[in-house]
């Protein structure tokens, strides 16, 4: 059975920031050995505990107020069989598509630096592709309210990304300038993505609404682990304030840290064999090269709380 996660604002239209299909893993900790979480991640998981702020009574139309979820621990996430990377399958592939703005592929080339940081596996930016013209009928629409197009996610899913993903791929991520929208329930998505397939694609033409250029950059880089974390079997997080965390909306995104919280933290660093301390000061070099001081400093004061 196929689960669809997807993020709604209740505001007056029906929109949509993450949209996820995924095999169920309901019974699969009742299917499979217990696993116990490493000693050295629990402490870890403990020292950064202080850096984070547990999520609070949500707001009206924030994410928790419209969907009831339970969230996942790291105990839960080990015991759910989750996907995770292969020897053979390691890398993550960043495809740009489309015609991008200055700004826009600057965002892009640093999401791809802060993937590789975040998740510490291989990352390979791939040259930008053109879509395919003409779209089919059933792949575009007019935008509800305005004059510019949407495409159809399942058409860049299915038919762009699928037949091209690398047999090393651990995933394979697009970026796009244009509108998306998934069905006709929906007026737009930020994005989707498929675990089976191991593809997503997530738009940028929606994040630089209202927003500076660090703004704008710090949108894509949650949006974009936020994705890929999903993509890892990763739910959404509702313990603490976490780049896991759902967000109904931009405001809500903006809230929410630029790094996972101590569950997810866990999560990562079992999933691709990395040493939390090794992980917080690769984040750290990457928010330097990108222009986010403050974010590299608390990296840097969380390597040295995990020792």
């Amino acid at each position: 059975m196929l689960i669809a996660r997807r993020l709604c604002l209740a505001a007056f239209l029906l929109l949509s920031a993450c949209s996820v299909k995924q095999t169920s893993t309901e019974n699969s900790a009742n299917k499979a050995p217990h696993v116990e979480p490493p000693d050295k991640l629990v402490r870890a998981r403990k020292s950064v505990e202080p850096f984070f702020k547990p999520m609070g009574e949500p707001g009206p139309f924030d994410w928790l107020a419209t969907h009831k979820e339970k969230g996942q621990t790291f105990e839960e996430y080990l015991n759910e069989d989750p996907t995770v990377p292969t020897a053979e399958r390691r890398t993550i592939y960043v495809q740009p598509l489309g015609k991008f703005t200055t700004a826009q592929n600057r965002a892009v080339n640093a999401a791809a630096d802060y993937i590789g940081a975040f998740y510490g596996l291989p990352v390979k930016l791939l040259s930008a592709k053109q879509l395919s013209e003409p779209l089919r009928i059933k792949d575009f629409r007019t935008a509800l309210g305005a004059a510019h197009r949407q495409i159809r996610t399942g058409y860049i899913l299915d038919e762009v990304l699928r037949p091209a993903i690398p047999s090393d791929a651990a995933a394979l991520l697009a970026f796009t300038n244009e509108d998306l929208f998934p069905d006709s329930s929906m007026n737009y998505v930020f994005g989707q993505a498929s675990l089976e397939n191991r593809v997503g694609v997530w738009s940028l033409s929606r994040l630089d609404d209202a927003a500076d250029a660090l703004t704008f950059l710090r949108r894509t880089l949650k949006i974009a682990v936020h994705e890929t974390g999903h993509m890892f079997g990763m739910r959404h997080c509702t313990k603490y304030e976490c780049v896991m965390s759902g967000t109904n909306y931009l405001g809500e995104t903006d809230r929410r840290p630029l790094d996972a919280c101590p569950e997810c933290m866990a999560k990562i660093c079992w999933m691709t064999g990395t040493d939390p301390a090794v992980r917080y000061r690769r984040l750290a070099d990457s928010c330097r090269r990108n222009g986010l001081t403050a974010e590299a400093a608390e990296f840097v004061r969380k390597a040295a709380a995990v020792g």
